[in-house]
This record gives C-alpha cells, structure tokens and sequence, in this order.
C-alpha cells in the first residue's frame, strides 16, 4: 500500500496539470470492463484524464435493464449516453477473466452468493471449445458479444444507435501479452486493432 501512497502524494504536487479538468468532462468513450485489477483501461489506450468515461464491474457484465430497481451500471449507461453524448461505446473483455471463466467451468459459488447472483446477469452460459483453456479466449470473446446485444436494449443506446450518433465496440484484451484484438462484425471474428 505504501507505494501507492507515496504516488498519491506525489501526484498532487502537479495541479497545473489538471487545473483544466474542473471545468467539466467531455469523453467520447464509455469504456465497460471487467474489475479485474490487471485491465487498466487508460494504460490500454492511453487515454488522458478526462478521455474515457468508465463502467467496471465483474466479469465486465451489462445488467438487462429495467429490471425494476435502477443500478449503477444502468445509471453510469445512462448518463455516458444521453448526458455525455460518447460517441462510442467499447465492452472489452479480457483473457484469464475469472467471472467468465467460473461460468464456463461451472463452479460451485456457492461460498460467494454475491458473485453468483451477480454472474446470473451474463445472459447465458459463455460457449468455449475447451473450458480447460486457462485464457478462456472464446468463451470471453462470446461473452463480449452477448453484453454488445444486451446494450442494444438500453433505450439510450438503441435510439443513439437508430440516429447513427453511436457505435459499439467489442474487444478482447490479453493480459499475457498486451494485445487487443477488435470484433470485425464482416468476419465475425476478434482482430488485431
């Protein structure tokens, strides 16, 4: 913890770099993955404070909406859409992702009911070839796809969608090596970007 301490104090020392950030946020990203502690999504694309506008959450899941009690993510959804007006929208999954991995193999959560009950919003069980593939590259990659569709039902998103004014994005980021490869919908495959 202390080095991260000793950051924070430093960090604050340049305010000139961030004087300008007071007068409001203009992103033209809403950036959706995973908590995982290993995807830093401005360390990916090499966004600036104030470039992307983020949603984490577990297993880097888009809840269904109106499922009767508002949530953060729809909130955070939202308002990066109607209030922000991000032109683009990414849901980046990732390899080694423990959420879709768990699904995948069926694990007992039972020990984590939180977990499991949030994981029952993934839509449907992630399709892999071979759940023993520690990256659970297809599996998170379908995964992606499945979130994608479930944005398009946000009333936001669709009518943005409709007007042309937004487009979604889907990518599969590898802890392993660094690389990511975007959704191509004419192949139907994840390509390097």
């Amino acid at each position: 913890m202390q080095p991260l301490i000793d950051n924070a104090r430093s960090f604050g020392q340049r305010p000139e770099e961030f004087a300008g950030l007071a007068a409001g946020q203009s992103p033209q990203v809403l950036f959706i993955t995973c908590s995982d502690s290993r995807v830093v999504p401005a360390l990916i694309t090499g966004a600036r404070p104030g470039e992307l506008f983020e949603l984490r959450t577990a297993g880097n899941i888009v809840p269904p909406y109106g499922s009767g009690t508002p949530t953060g993510e729809a909130a955070t959804i939202e308002y990066a859409v109607n209030v922000l007006g991000v032109q683009d929208v990414v849901v980046c999954g990732h390899s080694h992702c423990g959420a879709v991995g768990a699904l995948v193999r069926g694990d007992d959560l039972a020990a984590v009911p939180a977990v499991r009950d949030w994981l029952a919003h993934a839509a449907e069980d992630p399709k892999a070839s071979d759940p023993q593939d520690p990256t659970v590259a297809e599996a998170v990659q379908n995964h992606v796809l499945t979130q994608l569709l479930r944005l398009r039902s946000y009333p936001c998103v669709e009518r943005r969608l409709t007007a042309g004014q937004l487009r979604l994005h889907g990518w599969y980021y590898e802890v392993h090596t660094g690389r990511v490869r975007a959704h191509r919908a004419e192949t139907d495959s994840f390509e390097a970007l």
